[in-house]
């Protein structure tokens, strides 16, 4: 009897092993308000998702401010589809993928002709199947580098949380994590490959693509591979359920910016350096970014940018070398009465 008395009286003087640090490391400092750093409309993750193609599960331990704005991933190329002509056909249509639209932007500069190279980068199965919801294969050394060290530090705070006691902290990261993984989810579910038109094997392609800010972009790879990456639908409108957790996790994400309240200071300060660091680190992976991922297709950058005087220059150069201006006429590039009258060397 008096040991069973014994052992409850350690267990009730048991302290975690940081729970003697000081609660209050600053002083006559409020951080009360510190959960609405959650809520900032950042698009950091939106703009990673549109890079990636879709989202991984190990993003589960990325926590960025503008978790609650992922599914707005669709949007971030603003609105704009631009004319695009097929070099080897004279087709001219326009580019429908938000998301190889918002890439595009990215890559393209002022004046200057950018080359890109459309490849199938389609990991044989089974062996890739399960590793491709959990990571993105087309990051850079840097890019991986920096995503792992978000990852690390949200783990870095969830330990360091545990070993202070700051349960309602712990609680605050639990319930963001769970609203991060309702946008993953619902993103991987909506971004599945769907039309793309009639299958062209073995024929290559070439497109001309003209952006706003008069940048300019070449586009070559196989004609399926060009459809994958420009046509039909990336991600498919919500269906009931998926607005209903989508909607859920929204409410998750003010909900734990509510409660942010009742943590120490120790464990708010923590949260403030997670929400702060991790998008700081989620924006240079990003930009370092190797390719743009869509539906098992990489697109890649070739050589330097060619800057032009004008854009009738390219338009030239680019007839001497395709060997045909009906391309030229339909996207306004050149006028169709010069064209009549000046024939195309070849």
């Amino acid at each position: 009897m008096i040991i069973w008395r014994k052992l409850a009286l350690d267990k009730m003087n048991y302290h975690l092993p940081l729970e003697s640090w000081s609660k209050t490391p600053i002083p006559r400092v409020s951080l009360d308000t510190a959960g609405l750093v959650a809520l900032a409309d950042l698009q950091t993750i939106a703009e990673r998702t549109a890079l990636c193609g879709s989202a991984v599960y190990l993003d589960v331990f990325v926590l960025c401010p503008g978790i609650h704005r992922q599914q707005t991933a669709t949007e971030l190329h603003g609105a704009e589809y631009p004319p695009t002509a097929a070099l080897t056909s004279g087709y001219v249509f326009r580019v429908e993928n938000p998301a190889t639209v918002l890439y595009l932007q990215k890559v393209g500069k002022t004046g200057h002709l950018v080359h890109l190279r459309v490849s199938d980068k389609s990991r044989p199965k089974p062996n890739w199947t399960f590793w491709s919801s959990w990571w993105t294969p087309n990051l850079s050394p840097i890019s991986k580098v920096f995503y792992l060290t978000a990852v690390l530090l949200n783990w870095m705070v969830v330990v360091y949380l545990v070993l202070t006691g700051d349960w309602w902290a712990l609680v605050i990261v639990g319930i963001l994590m769970l609203a991060r993984l309702g946008n993953i989810a619902v993103v991987r579910r909506r971004s599945h490959p769907g039309w793309h038109g009639v299958p062209e094997p073995g024929v290559e392609g070439d497109l001309l693509i003209l952006l706003s800010q008069d940048r300019w972009i070449r586009m070559r790879g196989s004609v399926d591979d060009l459809k994958v990456v420009t046509s039909g639908q990336w991600m498919r409108d919500m269906t009931f359920t998926e607005s209903c957790v989508v909607a859920a996790s929204t409410l998750l994400v003010y909900m734990g910016a509510a409660l942010a309240s009742n943590a120490d200071q120790s464990g708010k300060i923590a949260l403030l350096a997670l929400l702060l660091i991790s998008p700081a680190l989620l924006v240079v992976s990003n930009k370092n970014i190797a390719a743009f991922q869509m539906f098992g297709r990489s697109i890649t950058v070739e050589g330097e940018p060619k800057a032009y005087k004008r854009r009738l220059d390219l338009a030239e150069e680019l007839i001497k070398s395709t060997k045909r201006d009906d391309w030229a006429i339909r996207l306004g590039m050149i006028n169709p009465e010069t064209a009549r009258t000046t024939p195309v060397m070849l």
